[in-house]
């Protein structure tokens, strides 16, 4: 809850692929121990859950350079994302671009009382989310993944007015995340702004998955 008492709840392949096989439309898999490690993402273990998988797969934790961006698309992911590397130096966000695709390129923000924060949520970086977003979006990002850590595994629903404010103020899609309790929550969020919503797990590294 709120990124804290992480606990593991299963194998990331095999819940993957439940996911995929009950419908889900898209998977978002966050290494959230990779920049905490200084290491890169589980390359091995993308590839696993990419075999299993039917639908768009998203990655992200440990992305620090095109290399290694398309390191991650070469496993089999779909898209890639980004959250402390570009807020260190957001220059990183153009350049996957450029060399990927906006379409593959997902800047992930992660904020508490709409403030953003790095490093799986443990430092304040003094930036507001909804203006971190709409530069991320000017520097050629194709989807925004915004977490609410307020809300986070609290699951009474999503952080409404953060979800609106930074919808309303870019015009690529918004992934809303943190919060989520039952399809009710869902169609709050799908009410207030056209955004996807993300219900789901975040790995710890070496297998180990998480609530989200």
């Amino acid at each position: 809850m709120r990124f804290k008492a992480l606990r593991d709840v299963g194998d990331p392949v095999e819940l993957g692929a439940a996911y995929s096989d009950a419908g889900a439309d898209e998977l978002v898999f966050l290494d959230i121990k990779a920049t905490l490690g200084d290491r890169p993402t589980l390359v091995e273990l993308v590839k696993r859950v990419a075999e299993r998988l039917a639908i768009p797969f998203t990655v992200g934790g440990g992305v620090r350079s095109a290399d290694d961006a398309e390191r991650l698309l070469q496993a089999g992911a779909d898209k890639v994302g980004v959250n402390s590397a570009a807020l260190a130096r957001p220059e990183l966000i153009t350049e996957l671009a450029e060399r990927l695709g906006s379409q593959a390129v997902v800047v992930a923000i992660d904020a508490e009382g709409g403030r953003v924060r790095s490093h799986a949520g443990t430092l304040s970086v003094g930036r507001d989310a909804t203006e971190w977003a709409r530069e991320a979006e000017q520097r050629g990002a194709g989807e925004i993944l915004l977490t609410s850590i307020d809300a986070d595994g609290t699951r009474d629903g999503y952080d409404l007015e953060l979800t609106a404010s930074v919808a309303g103020a870019v015009r690529v899609p918004v992934i809303a995340s943190g919060g989520a309790g039952n399809a009710g929550h869902i169609a709050d969020a799908l009410a207030i702004a056209m955004c996807h919503c993300y219900v789901g797990v975040r790995t710890l590294g070496a297998g180990e998955w998480t609530p989200s």
